[in-house]
């Protein structure tokens, strides 16, 4: 994926923002934190995924579906891989 090597640094800035996240959440319920630290810890993390998965899918769209040269099979194909991706992502 090109878009994705293009984007590297950006995106494991991302990943390691999130893994932070993770961590904190972890140490926090080790800690038996407050309940509303813990549930802002959390959608904290959600934001950052989604925030991950937008920047991903937004490049794959732009890089795959948006090319000039890719015959209407391959087009169908990155559709329906895009398409499983969301509802994988979305349950």
């Amino acid at each position: 994926m090109g878009h994705t090597s293009k984007d590297s640094k950006q995106l494991l800035t991302r990943i390691r923002r999130i893994k932070g996240q993770a961590g904190a959440l972890e140490k926090a319920l080790e800690e038996d934190s407050d309940c509303s630290a813990i549930l802002q810890q959390i959608a904290a993390i959600r934001g950052a995924v989604n925030g991950l998965m937008a920047q991903v899918l937004e490049g794959h769209i732009r890089e795959h579906l948006g090319a000039d040269d890719i015959t209407p099979q391959e087009r169908a194909e990155d559709v329906d891989q895009v398409v499983a991706a969301l509802r994988s992502y979305l349950k």
